[in-house]
């Protein structure tokens, strides 16, 4: 007659025949998880990390790429960059870009948000200006370009049904405001859709209580709407000015940063350095700059998640 030995499901025995501890157990699951991570960390780490030391290397070399032994040279790229009118053209151009386009992408996102939230609008209207107002979220980049700067041309829709001739993307005082207003256009959308969850995702309990504390439409959305939704709103804000401020497909494609510096931004200044004028030094160290602002901005939305967690 032989004798088994019977082990709970989750003890694990190990080739001396005593229970794996506890600490060992810790170990093997953290070991199986990096290797299931282990492909994407490391096309993180040839795709990420390593261009990004790369560019901050090249950015305090004189003449990198195109010279076979480039000379370091500093801080000499950071004081040029930093003393170069273009660049703050480029920058007071972004921060107008990114910053209106932000207060507008959260206003328009919030007043379609609540109309689509209300009980005033039927069912069938609704989902017709549901479909209407997540249209420009469906199209792609070069399509936005396209489809604006056709409607945009001297012999275009917009100037027909105006009865005028402006160059809305060739005209210095015009540029930037037109780009502003597509990009708002096309990124409205993503507002609205996470506003919209986050009000149906409000109790209604909340609204009963204070319309029996006899609390004005306007009172309950200043009062109970705005502080539910603040913790999404400010999520959107700063994830919006990081995706707005490094904005590139949507300039380059309907002005190319002109006419003239009107629309350049940082993300076409940078470019040309590097693919117009073959500065590699320059255009490193102005992408390393941009990099520095975005992270400021990256490190105010991780700290945001974590005290919402």
């Amino acid at each position: 007659m032989t004798m088994r030995t019977l082990t709970p499901p989750d003890t694990e025995v190990i080739v001396t025949g005593r229970p794996a501890s506890r600490r060992t157990r810790q170990l093997r699951k953290a070991g199986e998880a990096y290797v299931f991570l282990s492909p994407t960390l490391i096309l993180l780490f040839v795709l990420m990390i390593v261009p990004i030391v790369m560019v901050i290397g090249y950015s305090f070399q004189d003449n990198v790429i195109l010279n076979k032994s480039p000379e370091v040279v500093g801080v000499d790229n950071y004081v040029a960059i930093l003393t170069d009118p273009g660049f703050w053209k480029a920058t007071g151009n972004t921060l107008f870009f990114t910053l209106t386009s932000v207060a507008a992408h959260l206003v328009l996102g919030l007043s379609f948000a609540l109309l689509l939230n209300s009980r005033l609008v039927g069912a069938v209207p609704r989902a017709v200006f549901r479909g209407l107002y997540v249209l420009p979220w469906l199209f792609t980049v070069a399509v936005i370009a396209v489809l604006w700067r056709m409607l945009l041309a001297p012999n275009g829709i917009v100037n027909f049904l105006l009865n005028t001739n402006i160059e809305w993307l060739a005209s210095p005082q015009l540029a930037l405001g037109t780009v502003t207003f597509i990009n708002i256009w096309a990124g409205y959308p993503f507002f609205m859709v996470s506003l919209l969850a986050g009000l149906q995702g409000i109790p209604s309990d909340l609204y009963e209580a204070a319309t029996v504390d006899g609390a004005s439409p306007v009172q309950r959305f200043w009062n109970v709407t705005v502080p539910q939704l603040r913790p999404i709103i400010v999520s959107l804000v700063l994830l919006d000015l990081i995706w707005t401020s490094q904005q590139f497909a949507l300039i380059w494609l309907t002005t190319g940063g002109g006419p003239i510096d009107v629309t350049e931004m940082l993300s076409t200044f940078t470019y040309k350095l590097a693919f117009a004028k073959y500065d590699f030094s320059m255009a490193s160290t102005s992408a390393v700059l941009v990099l520095a602002m975005s992270m400021i901005i990256a490190v105010l939305y991780v700290r945001h998640q974590k005290a919402r967690d």
